[in-house]
Formats: C-alpha cells, sequence, structure tokens
C-alpha cells in the first residue's frame, strides 16, 4: 500500500522532450535574396515607366541646348562686352553697345525696312497659300502633279531666284519695266525707289514660300472629318460659307504655326536682300537694307562683334514680341458656327424630313 501511494500519479499530458538540435538551413538566406531580387525588378520598373519617356526625348534637347541655347546665352554675353574678331573679348561695357545700336538712324532704317518687307510678303503669303490647298483639296484631274508644281520653287536655290528677279525688276533693262512701256507707263525704280524694291523682294520670298506653305495647310485640310462638310451641305452650305464655318476653324492650329514660323522668317530675311544687287548693302541709301543685313555689316565690316551681338538680341526680342502678337490674334479666329452644331443641326434636318416623307406615305 505504502509503495503504491508512493508511486507518482499519471497525467494525460505525456512529459515534454528537450528540443533537438537541427544544423542550420540556407532556406532563409534564399528567401531574403529572391525578396531583395524582387523589389530591385520593381524599382528597375518604377524608374523605367517614370524616367524613360525622358530619356527618349533627351536627344531633341541636348542638341538644341548645343546649338541653339548655348548659342544665344553666348551671344548675350558677348553683347555686354567689347568684342572684336581680332583682339578677341575686351571690357565689360554692360548696355552701351544695346545704347550705341539704338541711337543709329540705320538701325531704325533696317528695322522699317525688316517690318515693310515682311508685312508685303507674309500677309498674301498665308492667304494665297489658303486658296491655293482649298483649291488643291477638291477633287481635281491630276492632283499629285499639281502639289508637286506648287512645290517646285520652294527647290529652287534661293540665290538662283535672287539673281533671276533682280534682273526681272531691274530699273533700266528689266523685263517687267519693258512690259510696263509696251502698254505706255513709265518705268518703276525697283531699286531705287523704297516701297519699289520691298515688293520685288517680298515678290521673291513668295515666289519660294507660297507653295510650302500651301502644302502644309492642305495636309491639315485633309485631316478634317469629312462629315462637317456633308452636314453642312445639308444644311444648304455653299462652298464659300463651309470654307469660313469650317475649314478656317479647324486650320486655327496649322495656322498659329504657320503665321508664327512666317514671322520668324520674315524677320530674319537676308538672302533675297542681301542678292538682289551686286554691292549686296541693301542699297545706296538703305532702301532694302534689312536687320539681318546691318548685323552683318556690324559684324564682318566693321569687325564690332559686341555690336553686332546686341542686334542679334534685340531682334530676337522684336521676334518674340511679333510671335506672341500674332499668336493672341490668331487665337481669335472663330467662326459663325461650330462644325458640331452644323453636324448636329444637319442631323435633326435630316430626321425632320424622313418624317415627313413617311407621314405624306
Amino acid at each position: 500500500m505504502t509503495a503504491t501511494a508512493d508511486r507518482p500519479r499519471a497525467t494525460g499530458t505525456p512529459p515534454t522532450a528537450p528540443p533537438s538540435r537541427r544544423a542550420p538551413s540556407d532556406t532563409t538566406g534564399k528567401t531574403e535574396r529572391q525578396i531583395r531580387r524582387i523589389a530591385f525588378s520593381q524599382t528597375l520598373s518604377r524608374w523605367d515607366v517614370k524616367y524613360s519617356p525622358y530619356l527618349y526625348i533627351s536627344p531633341f534637347f541636348i542638341l538644341f541646348a548645343i546649338v541653339g541655347l548655348f548659342p544665344l546665352l553666348y551671344t548675350a554675353w558677348v553683347s555686354v562686352h567689347e568684342w572684336n574678331l581680332i583682339g578677341g573679348q575686351g571690357d565689360f561695357v554692360g548696355a552701351d553697345n544695346f545704347a550705341f545700336v539704338l541711337q543709329q538712324e540705320q538701325f531704325w532704317i533696317a528695322l522699317r525696312n525688316t517690318f515693310s518687307i515682311f508685312l508685303i510678303s507674309s500677309v498674301p503669303q498665308v492667304a494665297t497659300a489658303l486658296l491655293i490647298a482649298a483649291v488643291l483639296d477638291r477633287n481635281l484631274r491630276g492632283r499629285t502633279f499639281w502639289r508637286m508644281g506648287v512645290l517646285l520653287p520652294y527647290i529652287v536655290a534661293p540665290v538662283a531666284v535672287a539673281l533671276i528677279f533682280s534682273n526681272m525688276f531691274g530699273d533700266q533693262y528689266g523685263l517687267i519695266n519693258n512690259l510696263l512701256g509696251d502698254i505706255g507707263i513709265d518705268p518703276i525704280g525697283w531699286h531705287s525707289d523704297v516701297f519699289a524694291s520691298h515688293i520685288a523682294i517680298a515678290t521673291m520670298v513668295n515666289f519660294r514660300w507660297t507653295g510650302y506653305t500651301a502644302l502644309i495647310l492642305l495636309a491639315a485640310m485633309q485631316a478634317i472629318p469629312r462629315d462637317y462638310y456633308e452636314a453642312a451641305m445639308i444644311d444648304g452650305a455653299g462652298i464659300v460659307r463651309q470654307f469660313f464655318s469650317i475649314t478656317i476653324p479647324q486650320l486655327r492650329p496649322t495656322l498659329i504655326f504657320v503665321i508664327v514660323t512666317s514671322t520668324i522668317g520674315g524677320l530674319q530675311i537676308f538672302d533675297e536682300p542681301r542678292l538682289y544687287d551686286s554691292a549686296g548693302q541693301g542699297g545706296a541709301s538703305g532702301q532694302w537694307m534689312t536687320i539681318t543685313i546691318y548685323l552683318y555689316n556690324l559684324g564682318w565690316g566693321q569687325l564690332n562683334f559686341g555690336r553686332a551681338a546686341a542686334v542679334a538680341w534685340l531682334l530676337f526680342l522684336i521676334i518674340v514680341l511679333v510671335g506672341l502678337l500674332n499668336l493672341a490674334i490668331t487665337r481669335r479666329i472663330a467662326s459663325g458656327d461650330d462644325p458640331q452644331k452644323v453636324l448636329n443641326r444637319a442631323a435633326r434636318r435630316a430626321a425632320r424630313t424622313r418624317r415627313d416623307q413617311e407621314v405624306d406615305a
């Protein structure tokens, strides 16, 4: 009895054996490496989505910084120093070069000539290009031939165009004056008269660039949905009404581009007035001397690069101001009818016509 009483009472839970010591495994290390690899891949993916578009477009900005932005800033640096071709950089003069240029009568004559030639050439050029593009957008026979034909003057070298037109507009033996003499009109001083010389130079510019501008506008016209024109025809609009109510508003972005580029090119005109006579100085009294010719004479004639750089920056600011003005004016181009409203009104009219026909039947 005593032995039985002293025996320990059995419990339901067996005694727990001490944990066995196993060898360390590399499973945990592999898992951590896989997690790091996945995290790195996800980081690369986020970087690719975030930064790759900038990498794709970076060649343009790098090239622009090298050939566009750096020369512009370097010209600003030159414009505030005394700088000549032989001695190089001189003393810092601040705005003295700008003050000197603005006090010169030749600068204001060149500015007047530049704006005169620009207005006489750019405004008729865009208007004529619009009409040519509208004609080429119609169903014509041999459309490819006509479209190629309007581009032919653009591929002619500017030197050849200037030589041919300068002879045509000769004061004594020019073709234009000979034709005017045959019909009893006195000869015009195409080289001696200021306004006549501007017309002659603007004619050269328009001859070269009107076809090119027309093809740009034509490409934009062909992107206009044909549904707008069909709806306008159902609505009773004629060709002229369609042109001003549909074509012009739909061409607004392209017109802005064409007007801005024409402004830049017109205010930087150099080849045509430079080659208009053998001297290339813009006339005996500066009748057609433009800003770029004046800049050229300062830089390579007087070897004063500081003043020439000042003229270049003044021209840059003028182009920016005129470009912003043109942009503001072009954005105000509007029509009496929105093309979508024309389309909706034509659809309602067609539906009403069908209902009337069903009632009559």
